[in-house]
């Protein structure tokens, strides 16, 4: 009787902790497909988040993904990786340098320059929806503070989205007006990381304290369970990440609501 006791306890502790939030804000736009990093190719003159890649993806009626972080001088700049080696080819990190020193070196060997946010929301201007994922580093919650300050001013549609359940916390005690969405994988399986905090992150156990208006989950992972209760028990939408082809977009389009992509045109 005690093992059924505490399994049903278990239970209830479990379901407690990956209920996402009731209302669901969704962007205010019927976009289902969101450009990764842009309608991008990295061997063309519009390599991925660059002016240039989000102006296309604005051009063809795409909803744009990108990625935020903060340069040596407290800027914040659209740019994927912390190292700048796979897209600049010099080393360091962004954080290393400031946004003029960053300006020297050429994204992917094109003209293109890693952008400033401001520019790129002054680009898109409300055109296309926007998921904007936040880069953290160190639990440090003042990427959150110095995007909000362009987004404040912003009248596009967007929501935020971060691994990081803080970007996440943060957002619901001081904007929790503004859509936004956990981000999360199978890191065991799909990057060989065992740590307790990916262990939590995979299975949504900081729902409770995040209250997530969406999921992002990796596609290869689309019959994860803790995504799928959310999404089929409690109402809450599903984003795809990185749809690759149309037969990956086929396959998984029964268990998720909205897909990011890149590499073709859906």
């Amino acid at each position: 009787m005690k093992a059924e006791i505490g399994a049903l306890f278990g239970a209830a502790a479990y379901f407690l902790a990956i209920m996402p939030g009731w209302k669901h804000r969704r962007i205010q736009s019927d976009t289902v497909y969101y450009a990764h990093r842009g309608l991008h190719d990295n061997h063309s003159d519009a390599p991925e988040n660059t002016l240039l890649a989000f102006e296309r993806a604005c051009e063809m009626g795409y909803g744009i993904e990108m990625d935020l972080q903060l340069t040596k001088d407290g800027q914040v700049v659209v740019f994927h990786d912390f190292a700048l080696k796979r897209i600049c080819s010099v080393e360091g990190q962004v954080s290393d340098y400031t946004y003029q020193e960053l300006q020297k070196f050429p994204v992917c060997g094109t003209k293109q320059r890693i952008p400033l946010f401001r520019d790129v929301l002054k680009l898109v201007n409300g055109r296309v929806p926007l998921i904007i994922e936040l880069k953290y580093k160190d639990f440090n919650n003042q990427i959150c503070v110095e995007a909000d300050k362009f987004l404040r001013e912003y009248q596009g549609a967007y929501c935020i989205e971060s691994f990081q359940p803080w970007a996440l916390i943060w957002y619901r005690r001081h904007r929790p007006e503004i859509c936004r969405g956990q981000l999360s994988m199978n890191f065991q399986r799909q990057e060989g990381h065992y740590g307790p905090d990916k262990l939590v992150v995979r299975h949504l156990l900081t729902n409770f304290l995040t209250r997530p208006d969406f999921i992002a989950y990796d596609l290869r992972d689309k019959e994860a369970v803790s995504k799928n209760l959310c999404r089929r028990l409690f109402g809450c939408p599903s984003v795809a990440w990185t749809v690759r082809s149309r037969q990956q977009l086929e396959r998984c389009r029964p268990y998720y609501d909205s897909f990011i992509f890149e590499g073709f045109m859906p």
